[in-house]
């Protein structure tokens, strides 16, 4: 046996093993969410019912922690995106000991652990008679995510070719001008990304939540006491739902990506080619 067919037998297998161990446990949830078993387990196996997806639905309180969730995902997407961006800005214009200085500030969020954080937030704001809640979760969320977003533009900033603003401020644009039609579009890809990240490190932040939630409890923190009082399978009917749309997404998004690069193609091709007469320089005239 050849050594190329040895390492092809190896990646093989290794595929195998992390695919089962991604999914493995996504299919053992899907299995216990319509397992007629009081309990989330797959083993034993008691019948099929979709009873689980009704006791979801009729859960009052885990609705209004999804909502409370997706409240707080939008307030922390409106202050960590902009903020995440100011700062990648200023560290790109910054030269010196005073960028590494200030990077080490603006990374040090992600650093620390998410408890201290919370705790942190609500003894600052207690002291300004300012109690746990939604306004407290937004603050203290946003204080490590817009350093994901940060580090996203910074990512992004460094590809920037800065002759085009240079060119656009010597054409008389101002720097609104400037930041609206040439920084901005460049920009939008990491800005919807930052978006989505932030979005997802709201709605599954636990550590932090915890101490600031007050009684506007998230998804995450209604799920935490459930533990407390004994699961159902409605908790992994819930995950199941999460799945499939997530897989709805990633689809929709893919079968749009690939239909926009089938499109330009053809675009270009659309397109006549110079002539070489066109090429050449006009005649002076006499």
């Amino acid at each position: 046996m050849s050594a190329d067919r040895v390492f092809r037998l190896f990646m093989g297998a290794y595929v195998v093993m992390f695919l089962v161990y991604l999914f493995l446990p996504l299919l053992f949830m899907a299995g216990a969410s319509v397992n007629d078993s009081r309990f989330p387990t797959l083993l034993p196996w008691n019948g099929f019912t979709l009873k689980w997806f009704g006791d979801l639905f009729n859960d009052p309180m885990l609705w209004q922690g999804l909502g409370k969730s997706l409240s707080v995902g939008a307030g922390v997407i409106a202050l960590s995106v902009p903020l995440g961006l100011a700062a990648a800005l200023l560290l790109t214009e910054l030269r010196g000991k005073a960028r590494g200085l200030l990077y080490g500030v603006l990374v040090s969020p992600i650093l620390t652990p998410g408890v201290i954080i919370g705790i942190s937030t609500l003894v600052f704001w207690r002291q300004m008679s300012v109690s746990g809640g939604m306004f407290l979760t937004v603050l203290a969320q946003s204080s490590f995510i817009a350093s994901y977003c940060m580090l996203m533009f910074m990512a992004r900033l460094q590809r920037f070719d800065r002759t085009l603003e240079e060119a656009a401020l010597d054409l008389g644009a101002s720097h609104l001008h400037v930041v609206r039609r040439i920084m901005l579009p460049y920009l939008m890809p990491t800005i919807l990304s930052a978006v989505l990240i932030a979005f997802l490190q709201s709605f599954e932040n636990y550590n932090t939540t915890l101490f600031v939630y007050g009684t506007d409890r998230t998804l995450p923190i209604y799920l935490a006491s459930k533990v407390r009082i004994g699961l159902t399978p409605a908790v992994n009917a819930l995950g199941v739902i999460f799945i499939a749309l997530t897989i709805v997404a990633a689809v929709v998004y893919e079968w749009r990506r690939r239909a926009a690069l089938a499109v330009k193609p053809g675009k270009r091709a659309e397109r006549p080619e110079p002539r070489t007469a066109d090429l050449r320089p006009a005649a002076e005239p006499a």
